[in-house]
């Protein structure tokens, strides 16, 4: 790939301010060229970035307060806690986080993280129902915590319930990474690569199936089922540059897609899942999962889902780890739903809030 400079940033106008990692037209040492479609705009009006517009004017919510619009290509599609734009201190509540595009969200987050810096200010909390593991290992990619992802989730679906506001005691340093562009996707900097999206599948340290490894100076993104990798779907370097890849993840070929799990086996499933899961979800995981279908699907890079219909499992489950017995394969299907289950209750609470 040859050598790419950074996009020029428009003149700010008036009292705009942009940001980016480094300076305009300072050439890119990684070879790879930064994402310019989430170049951070400031303006007296609205944050922007590409065609995310986050608007500065403060409105009334039912959800969250005082609130800002989202909009995206012009349209509504969800809202966020008001907070300080000269000296953000406080990580804002997006009323529907599902709505936003893919990538924006953590646009978003590493954008008020670098105001913050910018302001020197020492750190942020968060003061919303929703401490989701999601939104944790969002927030570590943009800012330092002073506390592990136990401790920020630790009451996440009490807050949930009962809708509260009050901060949670974990503050956030700032700390924004870079974001540069790969082919079908970007990598993000900070101190190396903290992750890598390909397709929109994100791969992290420690993800699963989707995981980033480190080989040699090189960082891996590859799919696991079982003990070992099922797909190789992509390599950068230290600095964020492609040097193999991307990949397509592979099609499997066997004959139990499209099959449905026999009742008696989600029943089974049903007390593992609700064991995984905190036990103020035990009763509602069980019941979810015995009353919707359970099917094999070819995924991706995903293990598991669900359709709004149905739950979905990988059938690379079933070739990998079937062999070892039904056992241990009914263990790596409920680990495999688990964050699926939780993640569909708790949108249920937020809806219904």
């Amino acid at each position: 790939m040859p050598n790419q400079t950074r996009k020029r940033k428009a003149a700010p106008r008036n009292n705009e301010r942009t940001s980016e990692s480094a300076s305009v037209d300072e050439p890119n040492p990684s070879g790879a060229e930064v994402l310019a479609c989430f170049a951070v705009r400031l303006t007296d009006h609205s944050l922007e970035l590409d065609d995310l517009v986050v608007s500065r004017d403060v409105v009334s919510h039912p959800l969250l307060g005082n609130a800002h619009v989202i909009e995206h290509a012009g349209r509504v599609i969800t809202a966020m806690s008001a907070i300080d734009w000269n000296r953000p201190s406080r990580i804002p509540t997006v009323a529907e986080p599902g709505r936003l595009p893919p990538g924006s969200g953590s646009a978003l987050l590493n954008a008020i993280a670098e105001l913050a810096l910018e302001a020197n200010v020492p750190a942020l909390r968060y003061a919303g129902p929703y401490p989701t593991p999601a939104l944790y290992r969002a927030l570590v990619r943009s800012f330092r915590a002073s506390a592990d992802e136990a401790t920020f989730t630790a009451n996440v679906f009490d807050r949930a319930l009962h809708l509260s506001f009050d901060e949670v005691p974990v503050d956030f340093a700032p700390a924004p990474h870079q974001r540069v562009s790969i082919e079908r996707g970007f990598v993000e900097l900070r101190d190396g690569p903290l992750r890598v999206v390909i397709d929109n599948i994100s791969y992290e340290p420690d993800g699963s199936p989707a995981r980033l490894s480190k080989r040699g100076k090189s960082f891996v993104a590859e799919v696991w089922f079982g003990d070992a990798p099922w797909a190789i779907i992509g390599e950068i370097d230290a600095n964020g540059r492609l040097t193999d890849g991307p990949r397509t993840t592979p099609a499997i070929d066997a004959k139990i897609v499209g099959e449905e799990f026999p009742l008696a086996l989600r029943g089974a499933l049903a007390q593992l899942i609700s064991e995984g899961v905190p036990a103020v979800l035990a009763e509602d995981a069980g019941e979810i999962i015995t009353r919707r279908p359970v099917v094999w699907a070819d995924l991706g890079a995903r293990a598991a889902r669900f359709t709004g219909e149905r739950f979905e499992v990988h059938a690379a489950l079933w070739e990998r780890i079937g062999p070892l017995g039904l056992g241990r394969l009914a263990l790596a299907i409920a680990e495999a739903l688990v964050p699926v289950v939780t993640r569909t209750i708790l949108a249920q609470v937020s809806r219904s809030n």
